[in-house]
């Protein structure tokens, strides 16, 4: 120990008492301070270098340090992620006999049931457990990064309101008391050669109908055109227990109301599609023919094949098969989605909407005026009432049971009897008198560009109904046929009533022939006849 006074070590001094004898001589700042060659390889030389026996070379940077501590620190972590998975495989041995474990398992097997359908999905060399892991993790990730601003300053055009019109519908009371609503297009009834009736497709209204069919093709074909809102849409009551029964049936005394006395014929456009053969099944002496487009079927059909349900699920957006899928396992969560959608009251794009990709020719139709002001209209009609009931019994009637199968709607009549004869003509001939079931003509037009009703839905619809005519369109999608086209329109409804002749010619009393002289004189000895008989 040194006292005060007595001779004091510099700090070069003091480092070399601490470190030893080193072979390095520290001097002043800025000084060169070189080491004993024999002691060390390699010493300090000036500022920011380091001489070594191989020569001078520089400093690490602060970016290599910063490298160096972040790859130390993945290392770090991957041991310590390891560490942490040993002592859990370690804690988890002999669980399945704990009070927890006991307690938890019945509602695990719930949860693993309810969800074990989405196993489907997954390769079949896969671990359920390892995959679904790495799904909700990979989802999360993705979930984040859509989140993250990417530091680009973009313009976003607020979305405006809905405007919701006046009431403007006929309206009609059904026999249980509900109001239905309803819009009538081309000649009177009195003047109809025929007569059509179109329930409308989800997210839809009695507005929609044909999209800019023009009232001088309805008149050359003679046609009275009938649309209406579904229960709970637009401005018809809604119904308390819908099912495709209670539709076919609406759509019956929404007939009986108008007058129409004759057989008429049903048009369903997408959605609406389910609507129409619910008639053919439920009312089929009432229907004269069927004409539908793009018809959606029930993607769960026990009688699709593997190779059908693959084709249709895979031309999907992934949004819209989760939709799907919610309507099928978790209808009660449907609300929440809907009320962030299009019953916000805002306007909103129809893809997003709807979840929908669309082909080219659907995309260059849909982002044109025309068609943005007629979709909007029509939406803000649709949801006038603002309630997503109605709008969820559709999405559950698309994914459920609809009581009757596809099949069912025309039949081979099978012959009764063990005569053999009868047996081999059955076989053998294809004459029109061996169907049962609606006979009249089913024509559905199927656009080979459609991502939103696949093609191979109308494939699966076909196989089911023999006695279907399909039009397959090439190049076109869900809307480009369907929506503003006059030759589309000209050409469907030439396939459907042949060469248009026009409205009925009312005849007036003046036009009514005149009866012969004959007739009068027989009318005459008639009355003189029953006089004397008085």
């Amino acid at each position: 120990m040194s006292f005060v006074g007595e001779g004091s070590m510099t700090w070069q001094e003091e480092l070399a008492s601490l470190v030893g004898e080193s072979g390095v001589q520290y001097s002043a700042i800025g000084g060169e301070v070189e080491g004993n060659a024999s002691d060390l390889n390699g010493s300090v030389v000036g500022e920011g270098y380091y001489r070594h026996e191989d020569g001078i070379v520089p400093e690490e940077s602060m970016k290599d340090q910063l490298k160096g501590f972040l790859k130390a620190s993945v290392e770090m972590m991957q041991d310590f992620g390891r560490g942490c998975r040993d002592i859990l495989q370690q804690s988890l041995t002999g669980v399945e006999d704990s009070y927890v474990a006991k307690r938890l398992r019945g509602p695990w097997g719930v949860v693993s049931r309810r969800f074990g359908f989405l196993n489907d999905y997954l390769p079949e060399d896969r671990d359920p457990m390892h995959s679904w892991l790495v799904i909700i993790c990979v989802f999360l990730v993705a979930l984040l990064a859509l989140n993250v601003n990417s530091g680009h300053i973009v313009q976003v055009q607020l979305p405006k309101k809905l405007y919701i019109h006046p009431p403007s519908a006929s309206l009609i009371q059904l026999p249980d008391g509900r109001v239905m609503a309803y819009q009538e297009q081309g000649v009177s009834v009195e003047r109809a050669r025929f007569t059509m009736i179109s329930p409308h497709s989800f997210l839809s209204s009695r507005l929609a109908g044909i999209p800019g069919i023009k009232e001088s093709l309805l008149k050359d074909f003679g046609v009275r055109f009938i649309t209406y809102d579904l229960p709970g849409f637009g401005e018809s009551d809604p119904h308390p227990c819908r099912n495709l029964n209670s539709s076919a049936h609406d759509m019956l005394q929404l007939a009986n109301a108008l007058g129409i006395m004759d057989k008429f014929w049903v048009l369903g456009y997408s959605g609406g599609g389910m609507h129409a053969l619910a008639a053919v099944r439920h009312i089929p002496d009432r229907i004269a023919g069927v004409a539908m487009f793009a018809p959606i079927t029930n993607p769960y059909d026990s009688r699709m094949t593997k190779e059908e349900k693959n084709k249709i699920w895979e031309k999907w957006t992934a949004k819209r098969k989760f939709m799907f899928i919610v309507a099928k396992r978790f209808p009660s969560l449907l609300p929440y989605f809907y009320r962030q959608s299009f019953l916000s009251g805002m306007q909103g794009q129809l893809e997003r909407w709807l979840s929908l990709s669309l082909g080219k020719k659907d995309k260059v139709l849909t982002d044109g005026h025309i068609f943005q002001e007629f979709w909007e209209r029509d939406v803000a009609e649709s949801i006038r009432q603002n309630d997503p009931k109605p709008f969820v019994e559709e999405a559950v009637l698309q994914v459920s049971n609809w009581g009757f199968s596809l099949a069912d709607l025309q039949a081979r009549k099978k012959h009764e009897g063990k005569n053999l004869l009868l047996w081999l003509k059955s076989i053998y001939t294809q004459e029109d008198g061996e169907w049962t079931g609606f006979l009249g003509p089913i024509h559905i037009w199927q656009g080979m560009d459609d991502r939103v009703v696949p093609p191979s839905m109308t494939e699966f619809s076909r196989r089911l109904i023999p006695g279907a005519t399909v039009h397959r369109l090439p190049a076109e999608g869900h809307f480009s046929y369907y929506c503003f086209c006059d030759d589309c329109h000209k050409q469907i409804f030439s396939t459907l009533f042949g060469i248009p002749q026009g409205p009925l010619t009312a005849i007036s009393e003046n036009e009514l022939p005149s009866p012969s002289s004959k007739e009068l004189f027989e009318d005459e000895n008639s009355s003189q006849n029953l006089d004397s008989q008085v």
